[in-house]
């Protein structure tokens, strides 16, 4: 593989991505500041209360117990947040019908990285840079899968798209069991530009399509982006023209196509594997 231009250090002009707007849920009430996001889910709480968040509420479901409630509630009180045992139903109204486990957090939205964050991440680490950049990723499932599998794999930053793609949601948070405490993401508003600051910056940029290069022949050895595209269109077309390659992981079954999440994991361990051998 060629080696790279010197990368540009000029700096970013636009600092840190403004974190998103969170409107007032219906049903609010005291206790639940208007900006509160409401995390659920055992581990993504407990992850949550963890973190450097700032944290308003912890409702906890009448007469549950156990372990891990017991823990929650202990990380709880050593944060001195305050507790309030409610009814299910209340639960399921904070949650929005979500499989919240007996555990509803008010919390303070997660903030969004900048780009320069994600460098400096690689550095302290002393790694070559690897982000994954989601081009339109729609459903919050699979974006919390992809954060959950980026976290364990060690991929040093998510970049998404500010429009017609997934935000950091509270379906998110319980999907990534509570990876997105731990993995930077950066919302950008144009990914092809984004992906051109990325090349300055010294990055290859890799793409995923059907008629891509096999990805087990991909040199992950230099700091390297890889795109993954929407669920249904897959890449888009101003993405896919400044990729410097395309990837395609092989197939011998009847349905020629993978989750995005699957096809992202697949991707993200094998530059883990490429990059600690054993």
């Amino acid at each position: 593989m060629p080696k790279k231009p010197q990368p540009k250090r000029s700096g970013r002009k636009d600092g840190k991505v403004n974190r998103d707007d969170f409107r007032k849920k219906d049903g609010q009430q005291s206790g639940e500041a208007e900006s509160d996001e409401m995390v659920y889910g055992r581990n993504p709480v407990m992850e949550t209360l963890k973190s450097s968040r700032d944290v308003n509420k912890l409702f906890v479901q009448d007469g549950l117990s156990g372990d891990k409630i017991n823990a929650v509630v202990s990380e709880a009180k050593k944060r001195k947040v305050q507790l309030s045992f409610v009814p299910k139903s209340k639960l399921d109204t904070l949650s929005d019908g979500g499989n919240h486990q007996g555990l509803v957090l008010a919390a303070s939205p997660v903030n969004y990285a900048s780009i320069d964050e994600l460098f400096t991440k690689a550095e302290q680490k002393k790694e070559a840079p690897f982000f994954l950049l989601l081009d339109g990723i729609e459903d919050p499932h699979n974006l919390g899968s992809i954060l959950r599998t980026a976290d364990a794999s060690g991929v040093h930053g998510v970049i998404i798209p500010k429009r017609r793609a997934v935000g950091l949601t509270s379906t998110v948070a319980k999907s990534s069991a509570g990876a997105i405490e731990h993995v930077l993401v950066a919302r950008v508003t144009n990914m092809a530009t984004t992906i051109d600051e990325l090349k300055d910056r010294g990055l290859w940029i890799f793409g995923t399509d059907m008629k891509g290069k096999d990805y087990r022949h991909w040199d992950v050895s230099s700091p390297v982006g890889l795109v993954i595209g929407n669920e249904g269109k897959g890449l888009s077309r101003l993405v896919k023209e400044k990729v410097d390659e395309t990837l395609s992981i092989p197939m011998v079954g009847d349905v020629q196509s993978l989750n995005a999440s699957v096809a992202s994991g697949l991707m993200m361990y094998e530059v883990f594997r490429k990059r600690n051998s054993l």
